[in-house]
Parts: C-alpha cells; sequence; structure tokens
C-alpha cells in the first residue's frame, strides 16, 4: 500500500495573513488556532494509553470515577462507571494475552451492534498494539468478504445474531461478545489484581491503530487506515481546547450514530478522553432521541443537517423537557442559514456549531469554537489546529487566494496512511507531500472560515452550469410544507443533467410539484431551476446522515421521466 510522506512547509510568519492564515508565498491556508501540546511523534504510545492518561484531571478530578458514567447504553439503561471501565480493559487485555495468540500488527474485525462491551475491546486491543476493523453489523455476506479481503483480519468480535455471516477463514476464529467466555474475560480479578498478567505491549504512535470503512456512497467501501498519532493529535486538539465554564453541568452527550463509524469512534474516544458521559442508542429512532434528551438531561448532540431541519420543524419537540440542551455540532453537510434561524427560534438557548471532517481525516479537519463563530452562518468553522489546507482549481491545478472556489487540499498530524489494500485510490488522493484531495468543493472567507460548497462529483452539469444540490436543498428545506428534501442529476438529452428533486410531504400537506417548483424558481437563477420533482416517504440516509444520492439516481433511472 502506498502511503503519504508528511512534509510541512515552514513559511517565514510575515507572509501568513493573520486574519485568514493565508499565506501568498506557499499559496497554503494556516490554522489560526493556538498550538496544542502532543507527544513527541518518536515516544512510544498507543491510543489508550494516551486517552486514559488524560482521565485523572477530567474524570477523577471533579467526582468519583466509581460514580461518575463513562458510557450509558439508552436502550437499556446500564452505565458503565469510569472505574469500572479501566478495571474491565485491563481484565479484557491480560486475558487476550493469556488466552489467544493475538499479538501486535494483527487485525481484529468488529462486528457487533453497539454496546457497554465495544468501548471496551476497541481500548484493550488498542493497548495491545493490534488494529481494529469495526464494521456494519447488518453487512451481507459479499460485503463482508470484501471487507475481510480488504482489512485482511485474524480474528473477528462479534455477537451471536452478527456472526453468520463472517467468513470461516480467518485463521483466529471468533468470539462473541455475548459468550460466557468473554463476559469472564472482562470481569476476571485474577488478571486485574496481578499486574505481572499483564505484558506491556511497547505501541509506536505510526503504528496502525484503526481500519475505518467508508460509507460507501460515491463508490466501493474503502478500508481508510489510521494511526494511534493520527487520534491522539486528534483528541489532544479536542481536550486541550474544550471550553470548561464552571457552573456548567457535568456534560452529557447523546451519540445516535454507531461506534462502528468513524465519527462513533471519534466521539467516544473524546467523551473518555474529556471525562464526559456518553450516552449511545442502538438504532437511530426520532422520539427516541427526545426521550434519551430528557430521562439523562443531555447537554450536547452531534447531529446532521436533516435532524436539525427535524428539531426545528417536528411537533414531537414540544412533549419532551429539551432545556439542558447546550450545544449541538452540525456536520456531515452544510447547514443553510434559514435552517439554523428555524432551529434557534424553536431553541433560543441552544447554540448550533458547525463542523467539517472525512473519515480520512480521522473526523476532524475544520469546526467552530465558541458563540461568535457560530454566528457565521453557513461556515463548518476554521481549520483544526496543526491542519494546513489548500483550495485547488480542479481544472488547472492552480492553488487559489481567499474568496475562490476549488477544491480542498488537507495537511496534518490527523491525516489517513493510506487505503488498505488499494494503492491506486491512495495514490490518486494523497499526493507525494502529504496532501489529500478530498473531493470538496470549498473556500475560505477572508477571515479564515471555511465553506463547503458541495462535492465535486456531486455536482449536477445543467448545460454549461454546474448546480450545487445542496443549495437547492436548503431551500427545499425552509418550505414549511416540506419535511424532507434532496437532489440529485437526471440526464436530459438536450440540458445533459437536470435537477430533480425527491420531497418529502410534512404530515398533512398536499404540495404538488408544481408548487415545489415555483417555490425553487423564485430564489435562484434560471439554470438552477427544479426541473423534475418526485415524492416519497423518506430519504436514504447513511448511518452519518448522508443522503444516499446514488440511490436516488438509481431509482430515478429504474423508473423513467414518465413515472416521476
Amino acid at each position: 500500500m502506498a502511503t503519504q510522506t508528511q512534509t510541512q512547509s515552514h513559511p517565514n510568519t510575515t507572509t501568513i495573513d493573520p486574519n485568514s492564515g493565508f499565506c501568498s508565498h506557499s499559496r497554503t491556508f494556516h490554522s489560526l488556532r493556538p498550538n496544542v501540546p502532543l507527544p513527541p511523534p518518536s515516544h512510544p504510545l498507543s491510543l489508550t494509553d494516551y486517552v486514559f492518561s488524560l482521565l485523572p484531571s477530567a474524570a477523577t478530578a471533579t467526582a468519583s470515577s466509581s460514580i461518575t458514567s463513562a458510557i450509558i447504553d439508552a436502550a437499556t439503561d446500564r452505565h458503565l462507571s469510569y472505574s469500572l471501565l479501566l478495571r474491565q480493559v485491563k481484565s479484557l487485555t491480560s486475558s487476550l494475552q493469556s488466552l489467544t495468540p493475538l499479538s501486535k500488527g494483527h487485525v481484529a474485525l468488529i462486528l457487533t451492534p453497539s454496546s457497554l462491551h465495544v468501548p471496551v475491546l476497541y481500548f484493550s486491543l488498542l493497548s495491545l498494539g493490534v488494529t481494529i476493523a469495526p464494521a456494519n453489523p447488518l453487512s451481507s455476506q459479499s460485503e463482508l468478504t470484501h471487507l475481510v479481503k480488504l482489512a485482511k483480519p485474524v480474528i473477528a468480535f462479534s455477537t451471536s445474531n452478527a456472526a453468520k455471516n463472517i467468513p470461516s477463514s480467518l485463521k483466529f476464529g471468533t468470539i462473541l461478545l455475548d459468550s460466557p467466555l468473554f463476559l469472564s474475560m472482562l470481569n476476571n480479578n485474577e488478571y486485574v489484581n496481578a499486574d505481572s498478567r499483564t505484558r506491556r505491549v511497547e505501541v509506536s504512535q505510526s503504528d496502525s491503530a484503526a481500519i475505518l470503512f467508508s460509507s460507501g456512497t460515491t463508490g466501493r467501501v474503502k478500508g481508510v487506515l489510521l494511526t494511534h498519532r493520527n487520534f491522539i493529535a486528534l483528541i489532544g486538539g479536542f481536550y486541550h481546547l474544550r471550553m470548561v465554564v464552571d457552573d456548567d453541568p457535568h456534560p452529557v452527550s447523546l451519540f445516535t450514530l454507531p461506534l462502528f463509524h468513524v465519527f462513533g469512534f471519534f466521539m467516544l474516544v473524546r467523551a473518555i478522553a474529556v471525562g464526559e458521559t456518553l450516552v449511545f442508542m442502538h438504532r437511530f429512532d426520532f422520539e427516541g432521541m427526545l426521550k434519551a434528551v430528557e430521562r439523562y438531561r443531555i447537554t450536547y448532540m452531534p447531529v446532521s443537517p436533516p435532524l436539525v431541519v427535524a428539531l426545528a420543524k417536528s411537533e414531537l419537540v414540544k412533549k419532551y423537557d429539551m432545556s439542558s440542551l447546550r450545544y449541538l455540532g452540525s456536520g456531515g453537510a452544510p447547514l443553510g442559514k434559514e435552517v439554523a434561524e428555524d432551529f434557534r427560534a424553536q431553541f433560543p438557548n441552544v447554540e448550533i456549531g458547525q463542523g467539517y471532517g472525512l473519515t480520512e481525516s480521522g473526523g476532524g479537519a475544520a469546526r467552530v469554537l465558541g458563540p461568535d463563530e457560530s454566528k457565521r452562518h453557513g461556515s463548518v468553522g476554521r481549520l483544526s489546529e496543526n491542519m494546513e489546507a489548500k483550495i485547488v482549481d480542479p481544472v488547472t491545478g492552480e492553488a487559489l487566494s481567499p474568496g475562490q472556489k476549488g477544491e480542498l487540499w488537507l495537511r496534518g498530524p490527523t491525516i489517513m496512511k493510506g487505503y488498505v489494500g488499494d494503492e491506486k485510490a491512495t495514490a490518486e488522493t494523497l499526493d507525494s507531500e502529504g496532501w489529500l484531495k478530498t473531493g470538496d468543493l470549498c473556500y475560505f472567507d477572508s477571515d479564515g472560515f471555511l465553506y463547503i460548497v458541495d462535492r465535486l462529483k456531486e455536482l449536477i452539469k445543467y448545460k454549461a452550469y454546474q448546480v450545487p444540490p445542496a443549495e437547492l436543498e436548503h431551500i427545499l428545506h425552509t418550505n414549511p410544507e416540506i419535511a424532507d428534501a434532496a437532489v440529485v442529476p437526471y440526464p436530459d438529452e438536450e440540458a445533459g443533467q437536470i435537477p430533480i428533486a425527491f420531497v418529502v410531504r410534512k404530515s398533512g400537506s398536499n404540495i404538488t410539484a408544481d408548487q415545489v417548483m415555483e417555490f425553487v424558481a423564485k430564489q435562484v437563477s434560471p439554470y438552477k431551476k427544479i426541473r423534475r420533482v418526485s415524492f416519497i416517504k423518506s430519504i436514504p440516509k447513511s448511518p452519518a446522515g448522508k443522503i444516499l444520492r446514488r440511490e436516488l439516481v438509481d431509482y430515478a433511472l429504474s423508473c423513467g421521466s414518465s413515472k416521476l
């Protein structure tokens, strides 16, 4: 597998604009965030050891670690305290060393729904230098065969229900998390009380930590290889730049994404590192989410823009006490100004800020910090600490200035090592200087705020024009009769492609296709107008809330123009 070389330029700081972070000499944007202290890259350190080293000043300084819940399962109301988390990680690590042939450099496939066992398993394997490869437990047999071919795991950890599709060819077989064996490995007091039982494994920060599978919305699933250093740099930034207010309640985060997803994994590790309580759901259910906010006094939720729309428009919200909410972090797609304003009208005391990241950047790249930055409607914030960026003209390859739109390139310590088993894709995405080509059409403003216009591959080519679907979706979401919407290209003999809107009517609405098209036409240039409308019951989305546009395109093509 080809990998990138981490080389960073060190321009004269006098050539960097202090407002935008743009260096006119190197044509590179630099982070405006303060530098954060990170361990030297050559210092042996696993992600597990780094996260647990932060715990004394996070979890145990404010409350007893035996009382403070680290993780709560919303479906069962089972709690895992910080002290029990640490004990179980130690027990499982010792048990794995004694009872399995696992060793540093091996890959473990993890195929299980979210549960309190999963975080313990992650931290234990990482401390042993084993690369974790979490996957969707609903994966089909053919999908799993593809993932196994990419990641080459020697062992799998699963549950009785999810294990049936795991290939039988794995060298060390499968351990079931709901088996008596695994439960005994979690709670083996003999191993917990005997430090000598645990053989310390020296893990380098450059060693592989995780293979996280990309969503596959624009192509076949890829295995993104991330190192311990990638995650240490990411978590270090969040830990050292977090805003702590003395009179704030104990932070409790609700996470609706599965723990096999990059943001699920990242949120878990981040929450533990800063001493929060993380509440997770087995599967997303809107009213179940509202119940969890009320029951556990949730203060923070990461959300996707469609969920922000639902919170702003749903009548169900009024049935529950949402007063504990302090902050929503929105990601996955740009959040429109009108949607943000509708949300604030419903939740005037809740701050909402955007962020941007990819699986290939460990889940982070830019984010909003503080209420002032949150006022920058439509922006995903400023570049994260230690990150560099370029805006590159996709045709000429020229690096562009603030205010100009082009493909976003990123470089920094959180950028992936490459795609496992796919040297061609790695070479196409990472250049020899370590720049990650994101495929996103973006621009920076004069104050260093990043704006995502759309995916380059998702732009609709109408005649000689490029139409961003996200812009039309923002407009559709402002219609009070529309619950959700997505826009994709549809082939047209004369224009090449035309925008077609898939619309979910709000309950009780009888809005027509002509009314939808007229609503949009009044707010856009003629070439951006919606040309067709199809009403459907729901918009297909990935676990991260991203629209599965390919499914809609295939559906439109299969129906034909007469049925849309």
